[in-house]
């Protein structure tokens, strides 16, 4: 049973890369078996194609997911170890956010960005990502950090820390898995959105890989090989991603830290 829901989940990437390979008359005669010979040259046509969707992509992508983590730490901090007047109804109102359809507010955040004269910018797709990546994060680092043992901070401010500095000292590298958990969240919202690059950017150098790959076919009819191609590459930063971060995204699922056995 294990074995059968693993085949199904893979399936369309197993299909995705078979298709890769495939010109269009391979690919109507057996669309769902590989055929030789194989064609690894719809990569190099893919490469082409796609380059600056993904240079846009990696930049969106680092600016949401640096600004979001920025934010939402230090938010996360204050909200965690400070005490000040309204400290839980404002909390309260950021946990709020995460009730509201992003869907509700696209129009809107159109309007906004039209009047502010930034579509077909950059940061016209930065900002959506980070303001959703700042809220999730913030009621995630700010949950993580009242975890802490209040005892790092108290003897930390007996040796003469400052806030900043037990921000950085002991916040910060204890909180690397639930970094890591906000990261892949943020930079896969960027790589899976297609409708607001859609929406704010005409520009084809500008879009992302999400909206850029619909417009990749040829004068007369979509070539299904460079196609599927240009889907795999585009894949792959996501995949190098979670490699890298999956120690601290799934420490931070178990609520421990990186090589832990969590709570």
């Amino acid at each position: 049973m294990l074995g059968l829901i693993t085949f199904v989940g893979l399936f369309p990437f197993l299909f995705m890369l078979t298709t890769s390979l495939k010109t269009n008359e391979q690919y109507y005669e057996s669309w769902w078996m590989p055929s030789a010979p194989f064609h690894f040259e719809n990569y190099a046509r893919a490469w082409e194609q796609i380059q600056p969707y993904l240079v846009t992509s990696l930049i969106v992508a680092v600016g949401s997911g640096v600004g979001a983590l920025a934010l939402c730490m230090v938010a996360a901090f204050v909200f965690a170890r400070y005490e000040f007047v309204g400290r839980k109804a404002l909390f309260g109102l950021v946990a709020l956010l995460l009730m509201v359809p992003g869907i509700s507010s696209l129009i809107p955040m159109f309007v906004l960005m039209r009047d502010m004269g930034l579509l077909n910018t950059r940061i016209a797709l930065v900002i959506p990502h980070l303001v959703g990546g700042a809220v999730l994060g913030t009621v995630l680092m700010k949950t993580f950090v009242e975890q802490l043992p209040q005892e790092l901070f108290d003897a930390a401010r007996v040796d003469g820390a400052s806030g900043p500095r037990m921000f950085f000292s002991i916040m910060v590298p204890l909180s690397l898995p639930v970094v890591g958990i906000i990261a892949l969240v943020t930079v896969i919202g960027v790589w899976n959105d297609f409708f607001w690059p859609l929406l704010t950017v005409t520009e084809n150098e500008l879009r992302t890989v999400s909206a850029g790959l619909q417009f990749f076919q040829t004068q007369h009819a979509t070539e299904y090989g460079p196609l599927f191609a240009g889907y795999a590459i585009a894949s792959i930063p996501l995949l190098v991603l979670f490699v890298f971060l999956s120690k601290h995204f799934l420490a931070g699922l178990q609520g421990g830290v990186p090589g832990g056995t969590g709570k």
